[in-house]
């Protein structure tokens, strides 16, 4: 029983100890300190200081992520509401919409430095921006009325623009088709042409690049347009 005791007696003890070393460590810290404050206190300001930049530095950048997260996901669903526009959305739309929509499409596929810059004084631009691959780019935005069509003088005051402001590429985008010397003149110069069938494949995912591939091409012929405009016609829009 005795022995048992002694057990108990000593695991007791042991706390106490712990506590009483942590009591004399901490008391000795302080003499520590104390001795020698006029040499640590600078590297404890110093300490603290840098604590405090790295807090505020770690809050700002937090902030940042927070707001450019916003802003990415405010754009993605923008993007998606364009995409998810029809013909019929695109014919009601006015000049400036129709030229917004086309820079949002153009941002979607990757081009960056995109800006709307149509308005008076835009010499001929109402687009500016890069290619994915790097190249510059003019754009010349038309929101006609289906039965309408984009004439040759039109397409060569784009080639005049195209030299005004050193772009690589001339891309012209229409809600409407080209006539054939507008689409001759587009091809002979190098110009890109979007009529109405190719911009309804781009509002609907196809990448700008791969409409650059088949420049004013799928109009159909004479007899195919007169079809299709007496139908749009009879149906009155």
């Amino acid at each position: 029983m005795a022995k048992r005791g002694g057990r108990r007696s000593s695991a007791r003890k042991r706390p106490n100890n712990q506590w009483k070393a942590a009591a004399v460590g901490t008391v000795v810290l302080l003499l520590l300190l104390t001795a020698f404050w006029s040499l640590i206190w600078p590297y404890l300001l110093g300490a603290a200081g840098i604590s405090g930049v790295g807090a505020l530095g770690w809050r700002l950048w937090r902030t940042d992520r927070l707001l450019r997260s916003g802003d990415r996901k405010w754009r993605a669903e923008e993007l998606v509401r364009a995409g998810h526009r029809t013909l019929a959305d695109v014919d009601k739309m006015t000049g400036t919409e129709f030229e917004e929509l086309v820079a949002d499409l153009c941002r979607r596929d990757g081009c960056s430095e995109v800006q709307r810059v149509g308005g008076a004084g835009d010499n001929g631009a109402d687009v500016l921006g890069r290619l994915p691959d790097g190249r510059k780019m003019v754009i010349q935005c038309k929101r006609y009325t289906p039965t309408a069509s984009i004439a040759s003088r039109e397409v060569r005051d784009l080639l005049g623009a195209k030299q005004h402001f050193k772009a690589d590429i001339a891309i012209f985008v229409a809600t409407t088709r080209f006539t054939r010397p507008a689409e001759t003149f587009a091809q002979e110069n190098g110009i890109i042409a979007i009529h109405r069938d190719h911009f309804g494949v781009w509002n609907n995912g196809t990448t700008l690049e791969a409409l650059t591939q088949v420049s004013g091409a799928g109009q159909g012929d004479l007899s195919h347009r007169a079809r299709w405009r007496k139908t749009y016609q009879a149906k009155g829009r």
